[in-house]
Parts: C-alpha cells; sequence; structure tokens
C-alpha cells in the first residue's frame, strides 16, 4: 500500500463524511487507506465514522475512549497505519485533500523521510498563529530545528521512520519531537490553506499552554541546564551583597542592620529553592506519570476495513 492518511476526528460530524468522500475522489489513482481516529468526539462523529469504514473498504476506523489529544490520537493512527508514506491531515478541510499528492510527490523525487507544508496565507485565528510562532521559535532553540522550518500538522512521513517515532510509548507524544529524534532528511511543499468550513478550532490557549510544557519539560533537558549560569550567577551576587555587608560592617561608618542581611538572604535562597523545586517538580511529575502506565490511548472499538 503507497499512502495511509490519518486523520484525528473531533467533534467533526459536519465535516468528516464530505472530507472522506474529496478523498476517495483526489486519489482516485493512489493505493490508499484512510485511517480514521475519533478522539473522544461528543457529536455525532463516531456514528459518521462507523458509517463511512462501512461504506468505503478502505476506511479504518479507531474510536479512543475519552478525549487523550490530537497528538494521542495520531499516534494511534500511526500504529494501524500501513502505508510506505503516511499523511496526517486535520478534520476541518482547511488543507484541501488535492494537495497531499504534492507531498507525496515531494517525497518520492527528493527521497525525504518527512515532508512538511507551508502557506503562503494562513487562515487560523491570530492567537493560534502566534501561538504557532512561539512554539516553532521553541522547537529551533530545544530540538535545534532549523528556523525556517514550519512545524505544520499537515505532513508526511515515510513508514521506516513512523516504525522507529511509534516505540514511543509515554503519555506525551509530541510528533514533531519524536522526528526530530530520528531523522533530520526533511524537505518542505508549500500548500494552500483554507478557512473552516464550519464550526470553531478546538485549539485553544489552554492546549497551546499544554504544548509549550510538553516540548519545554518532555523533549530538552536545556530548562534545567539553564539554571546552571543563573545558580552561578545568584552565588556569585549573594557572596558580593554579603560581602559588602561585612565591609560595612568592618569599616563602617554605620552598621548593617540585622534585618536587612536576614531578609536578603531568606529572599535570595527562597527565591533559588522555589525555583529549583518548580522546575524539578515538572520532570519529576512528568517522569512519574511516564513510568505510572498512564496509556496514550485506550481504544473502545475498531473496524477493520474489507482488506483485512
Amino acid at each position: 500500500m503507497q499512502l495511509s492518511v490519518i486523520i484525528p476526528v473531533y467533534n467533526s460530524e459536519g465535516t468528516i463524511s464530505p472530507l472522506v468522500d474529496t478523498l476517495q475522489q483526489a486519489l482516485a489513482g493512489v493505493d490508499f487507506e484512510i485511517v480514521l481516529v475519533n478522539d473522544g468526539s461528543r457529536d455525532r462523529s463516531e456514528e459518521v465514522c462507523t458509517h463511512l469504514a462501512e461504506l468505503y473498504p478502505n476506511v479504518r476506523f479507531i474510536s479512543l475512549r475519552r478525549n487523550f489529544g490530537e497528538f494521542n490520537a495520531v499516534m494511534c493512527g500511526l500504529n494501524h497505519a500501513r502505508g510506505e508514506y503516511c499523511v496526517m491531515i486535520d478534520d476541518d478541510f482547511q488543507n484541501p485533500p488535492s494537495e497531499i499528492i504534492k507531498l507525496v510527490d515531494a517525497a518520492t523525487r527528493g527521497g525525504f523521510d518527512v515532508v512538511y507544508t507551508y502557506y503562503a496565507k494562513k487562515e487560523h485565528a491570530s492567537y493560534r498563529n502566534w501561538g504557532s510562532r512561539l512554539v516553532n521559535w521553541l522547537t529551533s532553540y530545544l530540538l535545534d530545528k532549523p528556523k525556517d522550518l514550519y512545524l505544520s500538522s499537515f505532513k508526511l512521513i515515510r513508514q521506516d521512520v513512523v516504525q522507529e517515532i511509534i516505540k514511543y510509548k509515554g503519555p506525551y507524544p509530541y510528533i514533531d519531537g519524536l522526528i526530530f529524534r530520528v531523522t533530520r532528511n526533511i524537505g518542505t511543499v508549500q500548500v494552500s490553506h483554507q478557512k473552516r468550513q464550519q464550526g470553531e478550532s478546538s485549539y485553544t490557549w489552554r492546549k497551546l499552554i499544554s504544548l509549550f510544557l510538553n516540548i519545554l519539560f518532555c523533549y530538552s533537558a536545556m530548562p534545567i541546564r539553564l539554571f546552571m549560569p543563573v545558580g552561578l550567577g545568584l552565588v556569585g551576587l549573594g557572596s558580593l551583597l554579603l560581602l559588602f555587608l561585612f565591609g560595612q560592617w568592618v569599616i563602617g561608618p554605620d552598621d548593617p542592620k540585622g534585618w536587612q542581611v536576614v531578609t536578603a538572604t531568606l529572599i535570595l535562597i527562597g527565591g533559588i529553592q522555589c525555583t529549583l523545586l518548580s522546575v524539578l517538580g515538572e520532570y519529576i511529575g512528568k517522569s512519574f506519570m511516564a513510568q505510572s502506565g498512564q496509556p496514550q490511548y485506550v481504544i473502545k472499538k475498531i473496524l477493520l476495513n474489507r482488506h483485512d
């Protein structure tokens, strides 16, 4: 099989059926499958996806027990995808299905392991565009990502790279972070970006902040390493202040007041302790959750296509 199209589905009862129908037409000359992963939708998405899996022989449907998040749903799809190339596409029609061929052609001609897309103009809300810029800036420094590479959700991954990515079994998958652990053989292709056909994006500030913290604390040791120069700087500053107060006490004319020394010392030590404890707490908490057996996803139902 040449291609697997993975679609994380969340509250998309009005768009998922037209999207699958359009994919069947746009990829008519390709040996492909569609993997639908319902991420705990609260509308009729599961019913619609079930009907699509029964209607089309190349549609596989997986329904998760609850909402685990987009990356977890994509990881579920990657674990069940069988195509030589795997393409992730959103369920809101902002990425036209006809553009998938561009990604496959780019990967084939360039021999790329991964192909990301970029847009001449993005039709996202302004807050999401700002969030995307922040995430791209952060990943450039933490994941050693090329600064001019836009990490879009619409991308292609070669199957052998997928097999390395799905070895990650922790509860906090970040697909792009896992990609950069495996390969740097990455291409890009420009595609069009459309406005949502209906509804509103489920990508809220809360999810953007969660993604930011996930990248910061799960995919890089840089934050904790930054506290070494900060800690040394604070130790040097504290030593100079105490030396100054000691000199003032020895030379005069005014002796430093005891409360000044005590207060400055407590603030300095307390600030260092609170900051280090908060950072260490993040790492310990993430490590605990990863070792506690919390799953990436829990499957409620799976419908295989007729080829199975």
